[in-house]
């Protein structure tokens, strides 16, 4: 697991996210974004704003295997599936896929775009929590997949500059060797759980976290409209010995250094692969729930490439794919009603939680919640 964080919950109910100074040594930007659409005209791949530019999705395809290559950035392979998305795409339209940074968070997938603009190591494309993306609008390039009908409104900007992706129940991940099952959040601040309770990544900066503070402002007299409580939380963690600040990850989980892990479903589950006595829990109350956005870089060095990964991520295939996760695809209703998804393994991925019970901020509520982060987090943990 590593450091990642718009959904609405009705959109929810309906359907149930580093720098260098490296020297580009491929074509500029301007060269590589002139691409045929098969019918002899030319194309600039990076004003695109869908398949229909290039002549239909089959010269979108050629445009980016023209380009040969794509950059993303904060895929960990085993996060949502990714390392099978990845693959499935590569085996799909044979476009080589350079994976840098599995580890970094929503916040320095961007940094990395800064620092890098211009190169050809620069992402071509981004998986960002909610507010981090809603942070940096300015550096997204529009555009609509050919199955852009089949996502709700609420789930994506009218002009497709981000668009919901996937999602996850915000969880509670522990060893149940070492630690007993955590019935109620008070139960985090006793003895048995000394040392051992972690977030996945600074919630200023990482999708994860900001989601596990939310989540557990729920579940201590807060919510969505009010993070303070969840930061009041984390501060009697801390003071009562129980709270490691240090990032989990699959290593940490397995060798029991990070032995009860607030994190996205799909992750805690994940880990059970690796250590069997992993137990994964959603605590009772209100359960947080947050797509993740994907997005185009407005400078992504491979622009045709970048929009063929749109259209692929949001195919049935893909889709699919996220689901094997125990994550939930925003084109879950769709596949639903074509048959491609198995209602099995929705009712996994969501834990059984009815949507009733299911929380999420909207714009003004992620800002706000930012500016309450920004303000005391630091102060908090120190």
């Amino acid at each position: 697991m590593t450091s990642r964080a718009l959904l609405r919950s009705a959109a929810l109910a309906t359907l149930l996210v580093l720098g260098g100074t490296l020297t580009a040594c491929a074509p500029s930007n301007a060269d590589a974004t002139d691409a045929s659409d098969g019918s002899g005209s030319e194309v600039d791949a990076a004003t695109a704003t869908s398949a229909e530019d290039f002549g239909g999705i089959d010269g979108l395809i050629a445009a980016a295997k023209e380009e040969g290559e794509l950059n993303v950035i904060a895929l960990p392979e085993d996060w949502a599936n990714y390392g099978e998305v990845i693959a499935g795409f590569e085996d799909t339209y044979g476009i080589t896929v350079n994976s840098a940074s599995p580890d970094a968070s929503s916040a320095e997938e961007i940094q990395a775009a800064e620092n890098l603009a211009g190169q050809d190591t620069a992402p071509d494309v981004f998986d960002l929590g909610t507010a981090v993306a809603l942070e940096n609008t300015d550096k997204f390039a529009p555009y609509k997949v050919e199955t852009w009908d089949d996502i709700p409104d609420e789930n994506k900007h009218p002009e497709g500059l981000w668009v919901n992706n996937y999602s996850g129940i915000m969880s509670l991940g522990y060893d149940s060797d070492s630690l007993p099952e955590p019935k109620a959040l008070e139960d985090l601040l006793g003895d048995d759980y000394r040392g051992a309770v972690v977030l996945n990544g600074d919630p200023t900066q990482a999708g994860a976290a900001f989601a596990a503070v939310g989540w557990i402002s729920a579940l201590n007299g807060g919510g969505v409209d009010d993070f303070g409580p969840g930061i009041d939380f984390v501060g009697d963690l801390r003071k009562a010995g129980n709270l490691l600040t240090l990032d989990p990850t699959p290593a940490t989980i397995a060798s029991g250094e990070t032995p009860a892990v607030f994190d996205w479903s799909f992750n805690n589950v994940a880990a059970a692969t690796d250590k069997p006595s992993w137990k994964t829990t959603v605590l009772p109350g209100a359960a947080y729930v947050s797509f993740y956005n994907e997005a185009i870089n407005k400078d992504a060095p491979h622009p045709a490439a970048a929009r063929l990964w749109q259209e692929w991520i949001f195919s049935d295939e893909a889709q699919a794919l996220f689901l094997e996760a125990n994550a939930v695809p925003v084109r879950v209703a769709a596949l639903t009603e074509s048959g491609a998804a198995d209602e099995k393994l929705i009712e996994q991925a969501t834990f059984g939680v009815e949507s009733a019970d299911w929380v999420s901020p909207d714009e003004a509520q992620t800002e706000a919640a930012n500016a309450v982060l920004a303000e005391r987090w630091a102060a908090t943990i120190k």
